[in-house]
C-alpha cells in the first residue's frame, strides 16, 4: 500500500510582517487580467493593454473593505462622516520565464513582490485570441508552475547570498548560540527551496521563524488563486481547467480559489446605477465575486475591524489579530498609546441585538477593559487617555 504524501502545513500567517498598513500584490503572467482586476478593485483606470509588461512600475492603490457591520452602523447612526477600512493593493508587472535570471523585468518585477505582504495569484483560464500569451498558448498549471518556480528560484538566490554574508562574518570567531541558529534556518531554508517547496510550508521554531520572516522570502507569503474565466464560464459555474487547477493547488501545499470573471465584473462596474447592475445580476443568475475578494485578501494578512462610532462620525479601523487594546488606541492617534487608561467596549453583535449604548450597559455587555485586553473583530471601542499624565512620567 503506497504511502500518503505528507500535507504540508502553511505558516505564512507566522511569517507575515508585523503591522496594520499591509499590502496585497497582484501577481502573474503578462495578459492574465491584473491590471484589469485591479482597476476594477479599487475603481481607477491604469493602464491595461493587450502587450506584455503594459505595467512596468507597481500601481499601489487602496479599497474599501465590504462590511455589512460598518454599514449597519452608519445606518444606525447616520453619522456626518463615514469612513470604512481599507485593503491596500498593488498591481505588479508580468512575471515571464526566467525572470530570477533577469528576462522581462525581472529583478524589478521580483523586488516588487517582496514589499507586499500577500499575493493574489491571477491565473489566466479562458481562451481569447485576440489576448496574446507571452507563451502562446492558455495552460493555467504550466503558468503556475514557471511562477513558482520564478519565486524559489529568487528565494534561493536571496538566502544564499544572505548566508554566505554571515558566514564571512563569522570567520575565525567563536559562533555563540544565537548564530549557529541562524546559520542553521539559513541552511533549512534552502535545503526545503531546494526540494521545490515555498518556504511557507516549512516547520519552524520561534527562534527560527524571526530569521525567516527577516528575509522576506518571495515564497514566505500567504497566496489566493483567482481564476480568470470567460464570462460565459463564469455563469455557468464550469470550465475545463478548475480540475486541473484544484488539483495543483493541492499537490503544492493547497490554499483559497476563487473564480472571477474580469468580463463579468467590468460590465458591472460600467452599469449606471446599482439598480442596474442587480437586474443584470438576476439575469445572469451571478454576482459580483469582488467583495469576496477583497475580504479574502483582508483576512489573509490577519487584518480585523474594530470600530468608533457616534453622530459625527461612524469608522472602522484597521488593526492586526492579536493586538492589545493600547496598540488599536495608537492606530487611531500615537497620543491614545501613550497615555492610555481603558477601552470602553461592546461586541457588534451585542449592540446589533439591543440597539443602543444604555441597554448594552444595563445588560451586562458594556465592559471596560485594560491594556491586556486582545481586541477581537467587531469591537466597538471607545478609549479614554490621559496625555497630560503621561508627558509627566
Amino acid at each position: 500500500m503506497s504511502k500518503a504524501p505528507t500535507k504540508l502545513v502553511d505558516c505564512s500567517s507566522t511569517l507575515s510582517r508585523v503591522g496594520n498598513h499591509l499590502q496585497m500584490g497582484v501577481v502573474g503572467m503578462p495578459n492574465v487580467g491584473k491590471s484589469s482586476l485591479f482597476n476594477l478593485l479599487c475603481k481607477m483606470s491604469i493602464p491595461a493593454e493587450n502587450f506584455p509588461f503594459c505595467t512596468i512600475n507597481p500601481n499601489l492603490s487602496r479599497c474599501a473593505v465590504p462590511d455589512e457591520r460598518y454599514n449597519w452602523l452608519c445606518d444606525h447612526w447616520k453619522p456626518k462622516s463615514e469612513v470604512p477600512s481599507y485593503l491596500q493593493i498593488t498591481d505588479i508587472a508580468g512575471l515571464v520565464r526566467g525572470a530570477s535570471t533577469g528576462a522581462g523585468l525581472g529583478n524589478n518585477f521580483l523586488s516588487h513582490i517582496q514589499q507586499v505582504d500577500g499575493i493574489y495569484h491571477m491565473i489566466r483560464a479562458f481562451d481569447n485570441d485576440e489576448i496574446i500569451h507571452v507563451e502562446d498558448s492558455v495552460d493555467p498549471c504550466r503558468d503556475l508552475d514557471i511562477i513558482s518556480k520564478e519565486l524559489i528560484a529568487k528565494d534561493i538566490e536571496f538566502t544564499t547570498k544572505t548566508l554566505k554574508a554571515l558566514q564571512n562574518s563569522l570567520k575565525n570567531k567563536t559562533v555563540d548560540k544565537a548564530k549557529q541558529v541562524e546559520l542553521d534556518t539559513y541552511n533549512k531554508v534552502l535545503a526545503l527551496l531546494e526540494s521545490g517547496k515555498h518556504a511557507r510550508y516549512g516547520s519552524y521554531s520561534n527562534a527560527e521563524t524571526e530569521h525567516v520572516r527577516d528575509l522576506r522570502l518571495l515564497t514566505s507569503k500567504p497566496a489566493i488563486y483567482l481564476i480568470n474565466l470567460s464570462e460565459e464560464d463564469f455563469i455557468r459555474k464550469k470550465n475545463k481547467w478548475l480540475a486541473k487547477i484544484k488539483a495543483w493547488v493541492d499537490e503544492n501545499g493547497g490554499g483559497t480559489m476563487i473564480p472571477v470573471s474580469v468580463t463579468f465584473e467590468k460590465t458591472l462596474l460600467d452599469m449606471a446605477s446599482d439598480d442596474e447592475r442587480k437586474a443584470y445580476e438576476k439575469e445572469k443568475g451571478a454576482v459580483s465575486i469582488m467583495p469576496k475578494i477583497i475580504k479574502t485578501g483582508y483576512s489573509t494578512l490577519n487584518l480585523i475591524n474594530f470600530f468608533t462610532c457616534g453622530q459625527d462620525e461612524v469608522r472602522s479601523w484597521c488593526l492586526q489579530k492579536g493586538n492589545k487594546a493600547p496598540q488599536a488606541a495608537g492606530v487611531i492617534h500615537t497620543d491614545f498609546e501613550k497615555g492610555f487608561i481603558m477601552a470602553e467596549t461592546m461586541a457588534y453583535a451585542d449592540f446589533f441585538e439591543l440597539k443602543s449604548e444604555s441597554e448594552c450597559k444595563a445588560r451586562g455587555k458594556y465592559r471596560m477593559e485594560g491594556k491586556n485586553y486582545e481586541v477581537a473583530d467587531g469591537d466597538i471601542i471607545f478609549f479614554k487617555f490621559n496625555v497630560s499624565n503621561n508627558k509627566k512620567k
